[in-house]
C-alpha cells in the first residue's frame, strides 16, 4: 500500500478542496476534513495532526508541513504558497485562560472556560523552525523565518530572521528566492503548456 493518500482518497476524505500533486501521509490525522483546503503539490509528513473548525484550515500550493507538527485550527489557519513549518511546531488558534479564572480542556462545557481564539496566518515564503510555538492573533509577515525553539506571541513584519522566547527580531531575510519563485514558476508554466 502506497504511504501517501492519492487524491481520490482526499476528495473522498470530504476535504474542502484538494490541488494536483498532494502528498499527505496515512499517518497523519485529519479532523474536520470538510472546513481543510490544500492547494496544489504541498506536502504534509507523519504524524502530523490537522484539526479543522468554524474557520478552516487553508493551505497554499508549495506548501511543507513536516513530521509531528500540530495545526488547531478552531479560529482560522491560512498557511500561504512556498511557506514551511518544520517538524514537531505547533500551531494554535485557541488557548485557555492560563491564569486561574477559569476551567481548562475540553472536557468542560463552554460556560465554564475563558478560551481565546484567533486566525493565525503564514504569509508567502515564511519558514519556522523545528519545534516552535504559534499562538493565536499572529500574522507573520512574508519572507519572516523564525528559528527553531521559537515563541511566536505577536505578529510578526515581513523578510526578518526571528529567533527566542518570545521570538525578538534579529536581522532582515534576504529576498533572493523571489527571483528563484519567479524561475520556478516560469518552469512550471512552460511544463504545463507542453502537457
Amino acid at each position: 500500500m502506497n504511504s501517501i493518500y492519492s487524491e481520490q482518497e482526499l476528495r473522498e476524505m470530504g476535504l474542502k478542496s484538494v490541488g494536483k500533486g498532494v502528498k499527505v501521509s496515512r499517518k497523519c490525522s485529519i479532523y474536520k476534513p470538510e472546513t481543510i483546503s490544500i492547494g496544489n503539490d504541498s506536502r504534509i509528513d507523519d504524524f502530523c495532526i490537522l484539526v479543522g473548525g468554524e474557520k478552516g484550515v487553508n493551505i497554499g500550493s508549495n506548501v511543507h508541513i513536516a513530521s509531528f507538527c500540530l495545526l488547531g485550527g478552531k479560529g482560522g489557519i491560512t498557511i500561504k504558497d512556498f511557506a514551511g513549518v518544520s517538524s514537531r511546531t505547533a500551531i494554535y488558534t485557541a488557548t485557555d485562560d492560563y491564569l486561574g479564572g477559569s476551567l481548562t480542556g475540553p472536557t468542560v462545557p463552554n460556560k465554564y472556560l475563558n478560551v481565546t481564539t484567533g486566525e493565525v496566518i503564514l504569509n508567502k515564503h515564511v519558514i519556522i523552525g523545528t519545534n516552535s510555538t504559534v499562538l493565536p492573533n499572529i500574522t507573520i509577515g512574508e519572507g519572516s523565518a523564525i528559528g527553531a525553539h521559537s515563541l511566536v506571541t505577536d505578529s510578526l513584519d515581513p523578510w526578518g530572521v526571528y529567533v527566542g522566547v518570545p521570538v525578538r527580531k534579529t536581522k532582515e531575510r534576504k529576498r533572493d528566492l523571489l527571483v528563484l519563485e519567479e524561475a520556478f514558476l516560469k518552469e512550471i508554466s512552460i511544463e504545463q503548456s507542453k502537457d
